[in-house]
């Protein structure tokens, strides 16, 4: 993208920037993150499960697939109890950091 009043190129931080995992939501561009991020309390999306082989199959057989909400029920040093489909489950922050979400 040109800067239309110079009519310059970006420089390659400010690109690198722009193409930061941004999902576009109608007009407004809302960033992903890990579910270790998020807080107690907090309610999210699934975006996409990361990971190889064992540990995505894993994930996924519990409830975390595209665009499944999740709600976090509780957090402890980066673990997680949340609420996915509507059972509560415990993971870990390791497991937690392989599911994106918005």
């Amino acid at each position: 993208m040109q800067n239309v009043m110079t009519m310059e190129r970006p420089s390659a931080s400010e690109a690198a920037f722009s193409n930061a995992n941004p999902t576009v939501v109608g007009a407004r561009s809302v960033q992903t993150m890990p579910l270790s991020f998020q807080k107690s309390g907090d309610a999210c999306q699934v975006v996409k499960v990361r990971g190889g082989g064992d540990l995505q199959h894993h994930l996924r057989n519990l409830g975390f697939v595209e665009g499944a909400p999740v709600r976090v029920v509780s957090e402890q040093g980066g673990n997680l109890i949340v609420e996915v489909k509507g059972a509560r489950i415990a993971i870990d922050k390791t497991a937690a950091s392989k599911v994106m979400t918005r």
